[in-house]
């Protein structure tokens, strides 16, 4: 099988980045499980986005400052930059953004000094994820495989050439000018996350076995504010950090404020964690929403209103039990500003890159943006190139694989995340 680009990932990233490919591009999408089993589709809060040339200085010195000053300043500046027009874009598609008299509505979150993330109600990943993905399904140069995995790549002298694939019924090569891991990220390795539980590091796993550059990976992140589940294993509900936003507060067992909610994430987790390790008995504190009223909180967070209900919790009237979890990886494959990583021909956007652009921890809402900004600059990357590039058979003997296992990737993690941190998310 031959195609121009082979897309592994079937996220924002990875479908943005095929949108933005010329039509006469060839191009093979697939993903391990169905289209929809990806973190985009849970994102909740919104997307961020500079106001203006007035605001880029303000966006990048809280995007730094939430990053523990880590950050690549190149990315940043580029990821800023090209924010409004890649907004645009999403509006000329169709993504249904809140507004008011046709004007953008934009939320705050924990870390920004600005009212700059707009949004669609509580579900903005879906929203965006479902557009993308209707206009996609029906482009005739693009191909979109479910249930399918890539197992391996297919390179010779640091150079990718496709990938080796499995399904239920076959393993099967496929030959490709460029290959893009689009493949997410780690949570799903994790017993206490909010990602879906299939984001096992698929990407990162195969970029160990061939040694392509990876990058921070000792940056994890934990999300505050998690619904507290002691019997769920896995996946738990965020409870996004747009509430906080619009005014929710965060209180201990005696119904104390202890935290400014919205100071970044990093520094909320912490200050939760040493307040649970003074209740060991009840590891969790409180998200307080009850100074807003039903109308409001039914309108404005319609998903999140009734997943609590169903859990017994009414948002308007009861504190919500909370303790952070594992959300999102800030290290991944290392890539430049056209998301190329160290192996020729061989991009990754997304969770499963590393741009650089968060540092050591991710300013909320900054992820959906990256994802967008830098497919675009893989995709005009390709564009310019795809012409120069020509099939190369590579015969691909090994019966090992890469992704036999994920014994690499949870080794690499161990000797690179300290203990303490580790046991935090109840991990290995």
């Amino acid at each position: 099988m031959n195609y121009d680009v082979l897309i592994v990932g079937t996220g924002i990233a990875g479908l943005y980045t095929a949108l933005n490919l010329r039509d006469d591009i060839r191009i093979l999408m697939i993903t391990k499980n169905s289209f929809r089993d990806c973190n985009s589709y849970l994102a909740q809060g919104g997307i961020s986005t500079s106001l203006g040339l007035f605001d880029e200085e303000n966006y990048f010195n809280d995007t730094v400052k939430a990053g523990n000053y880590h950050n690549d300043t190149k990315a940043v500046k580029l990821l800023i930059k090209n924010s409004i027009e890649n907004i645009n874009t999403l509006i000329k598609l169709g993504v249904p953004f809140d507004k008011t008299k046709e004007k953008l509505n934009y939320t705050r979150e924990g870390g920004h000094s600005e009212f700059r993330i707009v949004h669609v109600k509580d579900e903005t990943g879906k929203s965006v994820t479902e557009t993308l993905l209707n206009i996609v399904s029906k482009k005739r140069n693009i191909t979109m495989l479910e249930n399918t995995a890539l197992i391996d790549l297919i390179c010779k002298d640091n150079t990718c050439y496709g990938g080796i694939l499995r399904d239920s019924h076959r393993t099967y090569k496929v030959n490709s000018k460029f290959t893009i891991l689009a493949t997410g990220g780690i949570g799903g390795i994790f017993n206490s996350t909010t990602n879906v539980e299939y984001l096992t590091g698929d990407g990162l796993n195969i970029s160990l076995k061939h040694n392509i550059e990876i990058k921070d990976m000792e940056y994890l992140q934990l999300h505050p504010t998690v619904l507290y589940e002691p019997d769920v294993k896995g996946k738990k509900l965020l409870l996004s950090e747009s509430l906080r936003g619009e005014g929710g507060i965060i209180v201990n067992q005696n119904k104390e404020v202890f935290i400014n909610p919205l100071l970044p994430r990093d520094i909320v987790s912490t200050s939760i964690l040493n307040e649970i390790s003074k209740t060991p008995t009840n590891p969790y504190v409180y998200l307080d929403m009850t100074k807003k009223s039903k109308e409001f909180l039914m309108y404005r967070f319609p998903f999140l209103y009734n997943e609590c209900l169903k859990r017994g919790y009414k948002m308007d009237k009861d504190l919500i039990p909370i303790a952070p979890a594992h959300h999102y990886c800030m290290g991944g494959i290392k890539v430049d500003l056209f998301s190329r990583t160290s192996m020729n021909n061989l991009y990754a956007v997304g969770e499963a890159s590393c741009t650089g652009v968060h540092g050591s921890n991710r300013l909320a809402s900054n992820s959906l943006l990256e994802a967008l900004v830098f497919a675009k600059q893989a995709s005009e990357n390709i564009n310019s190139k795809i012409n120069e590039i020509h099939y190369k058979d590579i015969i691909f003997e090994s019966e090992s694989y890469a992704l036999d296992s994920y014994d690499e990737l949870i080794s690499y993690l161990k000797r690179k995340v300290d203990n303490k941190y580790a046991k935090l998310f109840n991990c290995w």
